[in-house]
């Protein structure tokens, strides 16, 4: 139970984590997802995948392509398809900003995460990015290499 006023946190169900090592993230999106009834209960038991997903653009639309939500066991002959195509759902604008970034300056769509907002509905956290370097992962990992050894001894000097 959550207090009076306070917001339930989110449960996050996917999460891409190599997503902020490969690409620079520009800006992000809150995009619903069109699921059937197994794949919503599928991601209540939080076995989702979507490390090797991405975005397109298709007809005007946004696609998911690539996830992985696992059958839902008790579904049997009515369960879906594993690695289907999801529809995501956006406003106007932001698809018409997020076609003309991918198209005019050649970003990527990453998907970051899956999760259930407080009413309970499953979104996606969706980013607009560029991929980096070999060079600019390189300094991304000896940038958290420093922190961690700057909080070490941090720790030990008290």
């Amino acid at each position: 139970m959550s207090k009076a006023g306070s917001k339930p946190a989110r449960r996050t169900v996917a999460e891409n984590r190599k997503a902020r090592f490969n690409y620079e993230i520009v800006d992000t999106f809150e995009a619903g997802l069109v699921l059937t009834g197994t794949e919503v209960k599928s991601l209540r038991e939080g076995k989702a995948n979507i490390a090797e997903s991405y975005a397109t653009e298709e007809g005007g639309e946004i696609w998911l392509i690539n996830s992985y939500l696992p059958e839902y066991l008790q579904a049997n002959r009515f369960n879906h398809e594993t690695r289907r195509r999801r529809k995501l759902l956006l406003n106007k604008r932001e698809v018409r900003k997020l076609i003309g970034a991918v198209q005019r300056e050649g970003m990527s769509l990453v998907p970051l995460k899956i999760y259930f907002n407080d009413r309970g509905r499953a979104k996606l956290e969706i980013a607009l990015a560029k991929g980096k370097k070999l060079h600019d992962k390189r300094e991304t990992e000896k940038k958290r290499d420093w922190e961690r050894q700057k909080a070490r001894l941090m720790r030990e000097k008290g």
